[in-house]
């Protein structure tokens, strides 16, 4: 399943109950929707991933994220970790934010992408108690068949 994340309102909508969304978010501004999404049904989000996203711009809702969330951002991305760091300070869940040194905002220099995959991949196996690779992580996260 992927998860339409520009709506955050897509985990009040699903028919699926029991099947919990994990929520992968490479662009800037769906971890906004992500993490709104992970403190409005908490039961329904289990892990949380922001590659080099805005996530203070969830503002509030941050402090009731309950999944863990890790935070990517690239070393260079100077504006953008700033506002990551902020982000995670009003983190209440295990959270964790992860610096990959030389990329920029889209992580196109060489290996920067395969170093933050790696790093969502290690993130979801931990917190999901489910092996991801990376390949997994940058396509779209599985979830329990609806059937």
């Amino acid at each position: 399943m992927i998860v339409p994340l520009l709506d955050p309102s897509w985990i009040r909508k699903s028919t699926c109950a029991g099947a919990p969304a994990v929520v992968p978010v490479p662009v800037t501004w769906t971890p906004v929707a992500a993490l709104i999404a992970a403190a409005e049904r908490p039961e329904r989000v289990r892990a949380v991933v922001s590659r080099g996203g805005r996530p203070d711009l969830a503002e509030e809702a941050l402090e009731r994220v309950l999944a863990p969330t890790l935070l990517i951002v690239g070393g260079y991305d100077h504006a953008v970790l700033e506002l990551n760091q902020l982000a995670a300070q009003r983190l209440r869940c295990p959270h964790s934010l992860e610096i990959v040194l030389g990329a920029t905002h889209l992580f196109e220099e060489r290996g920067a992408l395969d170093q933050a995959a790696e790093l969502e991949a290690q993130w979801f196996s931990e917190h999901m108690g489910t092996r991801f690779d990376r390949f997994t992580t940058m396509i779209a996260m599985p979830t329990q068949s609806c059937g």
